[in-house]
């Protein structure tokens, strides 16, 4: 069977309108925009209005990446949405997506892994292109950390922000794309940072007087110390062993795109691996800590950027609740300037079309049941 390799060849970003600077939150906490910056790195972050959800997010973040990819819905074969804050337990984030969309063949599933979800659910749909057993897939990182947090508690609402990114994968038989990856995961740090999945706060969570969520019990709980320890090792951990899987050095690493989670955390990481933090890549400061999809937004700055040119290895590395972590090598492949959609605008109509013959759908549902439930006549159909 020939070898295939998922290669990312499309890539896209959705943040939220509103952000929230520093300054604001030390109206509702005490902290300040200097505490929270030399702690965290963090300036602003955007927070979703009351009629996003992470679904949507989601959404216009792969709406997005198809276009960067040129490639028509119907030819995705899998979705993956890694999400901590999914609107329902079911149906998944990713199947409300492929609605949305209208991916009319693809599989679609959530995953959970916290901040190290992007990687995982790399791995989970290169292996599929690799098997053969899919060809295209979406990945998508999308959060709604505001409506998980307690916005009383300065040591965990000045970090969270809301915001999706995406990549498409498409398999090759052109050695490339993801090359390597490491996964790993230690329960007993379970108790370190957990989000109990009780039911999701009503929205907005942050009205124009911020309002708080103390009153709720699904809040992130974390232990900032012992998570900040157990980062900065892993991160070294996990690039040292991905780097060896894919038989590479640090000097053929031409970019390193980690979790954004705090400044100081990737410092600490950069002295351990004895590498320049230039080699890193950051935008913590303007977006804060947006979990499984931080990896993907930073991938898009990046490449906006003009950070990542054909044949460069990066390396994406995450870590978060599990606790859980992981890192992959992946070539790059595509030109930024060849790949940019170019009067790609009139293609979103399509979702448009999408929207509609999902309501048909639904009607059509509707009526079945009723013309169904008068011929039965409320007795089972016979067999």
């Amino acid at each position: 069977m020939m070898t295939r390799y998922a290669h990312i060849v499309g890539w896209g970003c959705y943040l939220p309108d509103r952000t929230v600077t520093n300054d604001e939150l030390s109206q509702i906490v005490d902290t300040s925009d200097e505490w929270i910056y030399q702690r965290t790195g963090i300036r602003t972050r955007h927070i979703a209005a009351a009629h996003e959800t992470t679904a949507t997010l989601a959404f216009e973040a792969a709406a997005r990446a198809l276009a960067v990819a040129d490639m028509h819905p119907s030819q995705v074969d899998l979705i993956i949405v890694a999400t901590s804050t999914p609107a329902y337990m079911f149906p998944s984030t990713a199947c409300l997506v492929q609605d949305y969309l209208g991916a009319t063949k693809a599989a679609a599933f959530d995953l959970s892994a916290a901040c190290s979800g992007f990687v995982y659910a790399l791995q989970m749909a290169a292996q599929s292109i690799a098997t053969g057993s899919m060809r295209n897939a979406i990945i998508i990182g999308s959060e709604t950390m505001s409506r998980v947090l307690d916005w009383s508690d300065r040591s965990t609402c000045v970090l969270f922000g809301d915001g999706a990114g995406a990549v498409v994968l498409k398999g090759s038989s052109i050695p490339g794309g993801v090359m390597a990856t490491t996964l790993r995961s230690d329960g007993s740090g379970a108790d370190l940072l957990s989000l109990p999945a009780l039911y999701h706060n009503p929205v907005p969570v942050m009205g124009a007087e911020f309002s708080t969520n103390g009153h709720h019990k699904n809040i992130i709980d974390m232990d900032g110390r012992q998570v900040y320890r157990f980062a900065t090792n892993v991160i070294a951990s996990s690039i040292q062993d991905v780097l060896r899987q894919a038989e590479l050095t640090a000097d053929d690493i031409a970019l390193i795109i980690p979790h954004q989670a705090n400044t100081r955390i990737i410092e600490t990481a950069a002295k351990k691996l004895k590498m320049p933090m230039e080699k890193f890549y950051l935008n913590v400061e303007h977006n804060g800590n947006t979990s499984a999809a931080s990896i993907p937004l930073a991938l898009c700055d990046a490449v906006r950027e003009g950070r990542l040119k054909p044949d460069d290895n990066v390396v994406f590395v995450g870590f978060g609740g599990g606790l859980t972590w992981g890192a992959s090598v992946v070539k790059w492949g595509v030109r930024p300037q060849e790949a940019a959609p170019s009067g790609n605008e009139w293609k979103r109509v399509r979702y448009v079309l999408a929207r509609g013959r999902s309501r048909l759908r639904r009607l059509q549902r509707k009526v079945e049941a009723i013309v169904t439930g008068r011929s039965d006549n409320g007795k089972e159909p016979e067999r």
